[in-house]
């Protein structure tokens, strides 16, 4: 009897490993991170390199100070903005009110896909709901609180969506906060240690499935976890779910906000803090999430400086360093309240599209080179794509010479700048190391950009 316990137990365990291993082989991911994180980075992702970020709320009302107003006011109690408040709005006026002054009027959701897709970018992440609970879509958990119950009236979500899915080939992501500032069931599960689950249960949950299965994102870039571990948020089920059984389980994408401790450490992406770019190659897939505005991520109003926003050289370094380090520049611009972008807005996003018109094919599919930077010259970043390098000049060389210090010439090595026709002369520095390209003299109206210049550079290692 003995005997056949322990081949019965023996057999169990067998059985279990096997299932699990039949699991993992055919796709299955089962709600652990050592599953979940085994999951491939679907391709189209880090093929995009660039995509554009939207923060639009009830806070784009006030638009002072930053979409945290609502916490800065009444949490934080900011003197700033209690005496914005004071100037402005009648005593007793509550966040709530705010919510039928957010009109979005002149929103056209064909001018928002038009612009992101002269921008460049392959995928938009837009804001269905952030810290404020407001949701952009009309929610059955969130009554009264939401776009269509109150304010414009309208499904931002669908409609942005439905826009960027028939007039271009831009992917649609979405942007839902986890935690929410005055949620009572949030508070009540917080006050509990987190040892309750009402908040998650009646509003989390049913909301990301909603969401994922009425407009299918194929990128949600989950944010506000820090407070409580993934087990609280039930992340990991989610995900579970999200990469077997939804409707986008074979093309979507994840960032690494699920809990307290996760960021930088599960995921597809990594973004591990906002604004990140550290400037060395990173092994696993990250992400560069910035504002244009350096100060906020929704609308300001009290943004007064040009200075106050990122200017084109900035963002153009941002993207090809981030790019030449393995990762992709997510972009953010907040829109007003009534539905606009800000022309300074339109003006950098066009810019920018117009640069990627020209170089493009040094961003679009490549991959960090054995380099990322040039040891020799300043300001200068590597790509590559198969057999050809990309040297992306971010500062035009002083002089008619540009040494780079780090590729290895060969007898075929050519070189050209995209956009600009013909072949530039290069020569190998006496000490065997590197080039020298010769730069000839080239009227200013007759380079191919205003920004930043690629040499693309075949036949180097």
């Amino acid at each position: 009897m003995i005997h056949f316990r322990l081949v019965w137990l023996q057999l169990k365990a067998f059985l279990f490993i096997s299932l699990c291993f039949s699991a993992m082989t055919r796709g299955h991911y089962l709600p652990t991170w050592d599953s979940l994180d085994s999951r491939p980075l679907p391709q189209w992702y880090d093929n995009a390199k660039f995509g554009v970020m939207m923060h639009w709320g009830v806070y784009s009302v006030p638009s002072f100070g930053s979409e945290w107003f609502w916490n800065h006011w009444k949490q934080r109690n900011y003197s700033s903005c209690i005496e914005f408040m004071k100037k402005n709005y009648p005593p007793g006026f509550t966040y709530a009110e705010f919510a039928s002054m957010f009109k979005a009027e002149f929103f056209d959701p064909d001018v928002f896909a038009d612009l992101i897709k002269k921008s460049g970018a392959k995928y938009v992440v837009f804001t269905s709901k952030h810290h404020e609970g407001w949701t952009n879509w009309g929610s059955k958990w969130s009554w009264n609180w939401n776009s269509v119950d109150n304010g414009p009236h309208r499904d931002l979500v669908g409609e942005i969506a439905s826009s960027l899915r028939q007039n271009t080939n831009i992917t649609v992501g979405l942007y839902y906060s986890l935690y929410e500032w005055f949620n009572p069931l949030y508070l009540q599960d917080k006050k509990n240690g987190f040892n309750s689950t009402f908040f998650i249960k009646d509003k989390i949950l049913p909301e990301l499935h909603e969401i994922v299965n009425k407009y299918k994102p194929e990128y949600i870039w989950s944010d506000g976890d820090w407070e409580a571990s993934d087990a609280y948020w039930e992340s990991k089920a989610f995900l579970a779910w999200l990469f077997n059984e939804s409707p986008v389980k074979d093309s979507v994408v994840v960032n690494d906000r699920w809990g307290a401790g996760c960021m930088c450490h599960h995921g597809s992406v990594f973004t591990c803090s906002d604004n990140y770019n550290p400037g060395v190659l990173v092994k696993h897939k990250w992400e560069n999430a910035m504002s244009m505005d350096k100060m906020s991520w929704g609308y300001r109003r009290n943004a007064t400086q040009l200075a106050e926003y990122n200017t084109i050289q900035e963002l153009i370094g941002q993207l090809v360093t981030t790019v030449s380090c393995g990762g992709n520049l997510l972009l953010n611009v907040g829109p007003t309240a009534d539905g606009r972008i800000i022309p300074a807005f339109q003006e950098r996003l066009l810019q920018i599209g117009e640069w990627l018109n020209v170089n493009g094919e040094a961003i679009y599919g490549t991959k960090p080179w054995r380099a990322q930077n040039d040891t020799l010259t300043k300001h200068i970043w590597y790509t590559s794509k198969e057999s050809v390098t990309y040297a992306i000049v971010l500062e035009w060389p002083d002089s008619e010479k540009l040494e780079l210090g780090q590729p290895i010439t060969t007898e075929e090595t050519e070189i050209t700048m995209l956009g600009y026709p013909g072949y530039f002369k290069w020569t190998t520095p006496q000490s065997g190391k590197g080039i020298i390209i010769d730069i000839p003299i080239i009227p200013f109206n007759k380079l191919p950009t205003k920004w930043a210049w690629t040499f693309k550079i075949l036949n180097v290692f």
